[in-house]
């Protein structure tokens, strides 16, 4: 027997998403004292940004390069 994926819509766009995340990950890290683990969650909202950014690009009707 076959299982079926569980499929559902998404409510946010990804753009909001990351954003969400980002935002989410940052307020963590300014709870952290000066540590790896700060760093690591502020370079993982830098990443959530870019993709962001990358996918608004994408999306877009007449996509230019990012300059």
């Amino acid at each position: 027997m076959t299982s079926k994926r569980r499929r559902f819509k998404q409510i946010h766009s990804l753009k909001e998403r990351l954003a969400d995340e980002a935002m989410r990950l940052r307020s963590q890290a300014n709870a952290l004292p000066l540590s790896a683990k700060r760093e690591a969650l502020l370079r993982r909202a830098r990443q959530d940004e870019t993709a962001a950014d990358l996918t608004a690009w994408l999306t877009t009707p007449r996509s230019r390069a990012p300059i």
